[in-house]
């Protein structure tokens, strides 16, 4: 049984009795333990409710709107504690995280419902053959972390002794016609090369049900100590990377029309190539994974320059950005100059002292070492930062300081964007709506 800890005035539940504080047992007799089983069972136009209250069995009746809500709220957004993850993976970020940051970026969750609500992406290895059959039931898409498809090998990368059994759960998944996204974090040494070919390979096996796949370089920081020696992609392992990637996609696009599997943007910054033209990435259908997203980004704003038209006087902002993504917004930068001679736009790349210099992309900068890099520079009239920076919808760095300490340390406004062509020109032209 839930507890309900708020009954939405107006709302069919509350309409036909439901009140605060009462006990959800079941829906149209289904017992519910979770989110998955109340929007599952709670879906259809007539449900149901058994409550329990003060120790007295009800039941109510709802009809209402397929879908509609019934307007029960819950102490959790899951109806439960998040589960957490059960693997030690040699690569996982958490175990390279500083000591004395706050609490919630050490949580290290595994929780497949979110992955079905919020696209988290999940290794299988806290479920069980019910919660399978649950999601096959439910025909509920999944986004899994395969890393790799041989067995042992998941097992020593996850340092999980059930890891390689779980495996099993995806080909299972795909041939009661789940939907799966995958990817593959790649580490050098480990499931790069012929590993990475087998892991290939294999997924590509359960197509079209594996529909996309996302292959992404691992994130070292100088906090290892103790921890599994990795090591990092360099300009010649990267191009290899991406030519692997490249064979596959060729041989997937001949059987089933689409590439499939695509190499995260960082990988072309690493090796030196030029990020693709926008029909490589098809429907973008990696793009939170990093894949296509400086391709995004190019294209949009180079749309955006050509709408665009300039209002008032001078201008002169500061883009601050990562190393990896540095040659791109300085092309941006100079075009959008070259379009409105009014314009200064400076691009300055912040080396990232907080996790190390191996960790190069926008979104893990603090803000100590914005401030530290950029104090005493003339920022010009506004400070401008990729939203991914901050806490969502906050906002607040990962070292806990503000955007209102940043401001107050450099004497400049900050004003963030996020990965959209037409917000950063927006930002960078001083545009507000």
């Amino acid at each position: 049984m839930v507890k309900i800890n708020s009954v939405a005035d107006g709302s069919p539940a509350g309409r036909c009795g439901v009140r605060e504080g009462d006990l959800l047992s079941a829906i149209n007799g289904h017992k519910v333990k979770d989110v998955l089983d109340y929007m599952y069972y709670a879906a259809e136009t007539e449900v149901t409710l058994d409550i329990v209250r003060h120790g007295e069995e009800l039941t109510f009746r709802v009809e209402k709107d397929e879908y509609d809500d019934l307007g029960l709220e819950f102490e959790t957004f899951l109806m439960d504690s998040k589960q957490r993850c059960s693997n030690n993976c040699v690569f996982c970020f958490i175990d390279q995280m500083p000591p004395g940051m706050r609490e919630t970026l050490y949580f290290k969750d595994d929780d497949a419902r979110l992955s079905f609500l919020q696209g988290n992406y999940v290794t299988l290895t806290n479920l069980h053959q019910e919660d399978i059959d649950r999601i096959i039931k439910m025909k509920l898409n999944i986004n899994v972390s395969v890393h790799t498809t041989n067995p042992e090998l998941r097992v020593k990368m996850m340092h999980n002794r059930f890891a390689g059994e779980k495996l099993k759960f995806i080909r299972q998944l795909a041939e009661n016609g789940i939907k799966l996204n995958c990817q593959v974090v790649c580490c050098p040494n480990l499931n790069d090369g012929d590993e990475l070919r087998r892991t290939l390979r294999d997924l590509g096996e359960l197509m079209p049900n594996i529909t996309s796949m996302a292959v992404v370089p691992v994130g070292v920081t100088r906090f290892r100590e103790g921890l599994y020696p990795l090591t990092t992609f360099n300009k010649q392992t990267a191009g290899e990377t991406i030519d692997i990637i490249a064979e596959y996609q060729q041989e997937f696009l001949r059987k089933f029309s689409t590439r499939t599997v695509f190499p995260s943007d960082e990988f072309f910054l690493i090796a030196e190539r030029d990020i693709p033209e926008a029909e490589f990435y098809e429907d973008y259908s990696q793009y939170e994974n990093g894949v296509g997203m400086l391709r995004s980004l190019m294209d949009e704003f180079t749309k955006a320059l050509e709408i665009a038209e300039w209002e008032g006087g001078d201008r002169h902002v500061t883009i601050a950005t990562g190393y990896s993504p540095y040659p791109i917004i300085c092309q941006l930068a100079k075009q959008a100059e070259e379009t409105f001679p009014q314009l200064k736009c400076d691009v300055v790349r912040i080396r990232n002292d907080f996790f190390g210099d191996t960790i190069t992309v926008t979104g893990l900068i603090t803000a100590q070492d914005l401030i530290a890099q950029l104090k005493g520079r003339d920022l010009g009239d506004e400070l401008l930062i990729s939203s991914a920076m901050l806490r969502r919808d906050s906002d607040v760095f990962l070292d806990d300081l503000t955007v209102s300490d940043v401001e107050r340390e450099l004497g400049v406004p900050l004003r963030s964007s996020a990965s959209d062509g037409y917000e950063l020109l927006d930002a960078i032209m001083g545009i507000t709506y």
